[in-house]
């Protein structure tokens, strides 16, 4: 996997896959079912990515051939959870990779005047102490909801936490690591930046609503 990595903990995905996908998912006239499915297989490649540091343990298993040491993740593995609503469409691409994930969901809505979070649901495992987190925000804008998100996980015990977007902005990247600086942004792009609105430019518009068909 193709992959630029900065010394501020952040991957961004350059896999020509990726990019393929990406331009499907930037394009207006892609309709919603085939936002859908590109935000899945996009998802799973870049968790392919931030999947790649977690830490494993040596195990003793049987082939059908002899007996030897493997190497799996360590712990009670994975938690994922996904920013209510957009992030759900995220979810199944994790799960397709990481079967036995634990998932917890974040409710959180961005104020349209403030552009301040507010949160109104949190359900995550109660075991979130002995697993790594992956958060999934698709559209890291000004970092605020996803700086509120990583704070939830992170209140409830994470061993670590990744952060997975689909596209980022340079203002939500630094507002994520001004509070959280050790949780590793990963996105298959960094783009220009925000408009008046606080949308990520050239971005790829409202995911939730591409995703959801609520235009």
């Amino acid at each position: 996997m193709t992959a630029v990595a900065t010394e501020r903990r952040v991957t961004e995905v350059t896999h020509p896959l990726v990019q393929h996908k990406l331009s499907y998912l930037r394009d207006r006239s892609t309709p919603t079912v085939h936002f859908r499915k590109l935000v899945n297989e996009l998802t799973l490649l870049l968790t392919y990515e931030a999947s790649k540091d977690f830490p494993t343990e040596a195990v003793a298993i049987e082939t059908p051939l002899e007996r030897m040491e493997a190497q799996r993740i360590s712990g009670k593995k994975v938690a994922v959870c996904p920013v209510l609503r957009a992030g759900v469409g995220m979810l199944e691409g994790v799960l397709s990779l990481i079967s036995s994930a634990r998932v917890g969901f974040i409710g959180l809505y961005r104020d349209e005047e403030t552009l301040e979070p507010v949160e109104y649901y949190v359900k995550l495992p109660e075991d979130l102490s002995e697993r790594d987190a992956i958060v999934l925000d698709p559209m890291l804008a000004t970092g605020n909801s996803s700086a509120a998100a990583v704070a939830s996980v992170k209140a409830a015990g994470a061993r670590s936490v990744t952060l997975v977007s689909l596209v980022a902005a340079p203002d939500g990247i630094e507002r994520v690591h001004r509070d959280h600086p050790d949780v590793h942004v990963v996105c298959a792009s960094i783009d220009r930046g925000l408009n008046e609105r606080g949308f990520i430019l050239p971005g790829l518009g409202d995911a939730g609503d591409r995703l959801y068909g609520t235009r």
